[in-house]
């Protein structure tokens, strides 16, 4: 059960994170909002093309931002791994898990903005019936108000603490896939769920790495959970604007 809500969460994680992405992109010029992202990118790309060499790959026009107008970062279409099955769940996963890798590094060497006291909503609970989503829901608000309550008792003195929310911001939304790969980003983390739950199940093991994991995750969720409520209000705030001033 622990695989399968691992699972559950990281697709939620890719889908906030894509939405954010979209919906930040309709807002702003896309190549001033894709050049904040940069550090974010910059871990995201460098996932994607280790993906590429481990899987034997041909990396083809790969830049961290087009000369366009839109800045998205550019990755190799159609890569044909050398490796079967398997290959494309790989490039399509480790920008993600590059991503995460740097979440990691942020609040262990530079700091993490949220405090050990935020509430947890990822667990290694699944929601297996209506009363389990609307349970499910409860605790999104409950972190989303935790994370709040956290960032507000930090140290905005510190030079650390900004830099952290910043690096945080931009890897987070970085885990959204590039364009092309969003099936595949998919796809892999339900393969590599389902997979490694049978191997565990069948050898009657669980990666202690897993089990520790979950307060990164729940740092992921809760910054991504705050992006979208933010980004929506954003948005919804814009749109209304632009129709009371257009006389509609």
């Amino acid at each position: 059960m622990i695989y399968a809500a691992m699972t559950f969460w990281m697709l939620l994680v890719v889908l906030m994170a894509w939405g954010v992405h979209r919906l930040w992109a309709g807002m702003i010029k896309p190549k001033v909002f894709n050049t904040l992202l940069l550090p974010g990118t910059l871990a995201a790309q460098t996932g994607h093309v280790l993906g590429l060499l481990v899987t034997g790959a041909t990396i083809r026009n790969t830049t961290l931002i087009k000369d366009d107008e839109s800045g998205e970062p550019e990755t190799t279409p159609d890569p044909e791994p050398r490796i079967p099955v398997i290959g494309p769940v790989i490039i399509a996963m480790l920008p993600l898990l590059a991503c995460a890798a740097g979440v990691f590094l942020v609040t262990k060497f530079v700091a993490n903005p949220f405090s050990p006291s935020l509430q947890s909503a990822a667990d290694a609970t699944f929601p297996m019936s209506l009363a389990d989503v609307w349970e499910l829901l409860r605790k999104l608000i409950t972190l989303a108000e935790s994370a709040v309550a956290s960032l507000r008792g930090g140290d905005f003195s510190g030079w650390r603490y900004w830099v952290s929310v910043y690096l945080m911001i931009c890897l987070t939304i970085r885990m959204a896939p590039f364009p092309g790969y969003l099936r595949g980003s998919l796809g892999a983390i339900v393969v590599l769920g389902v997979g490694a739950a049978l191997i565990t199940s069948l050898l009657d093991v669980a990666d202690p790495r897993v089990v520790q994991g979950w307060a990164l995750l729940n740092a992921v969720v809760a910054t991504l959970l705050l992006l979208l409520l933010a980004s929506l209000l954003v948005r919804g705030t814009v749109g209304l604007v632009r129709v009371l001033r257009s006389g509609e």
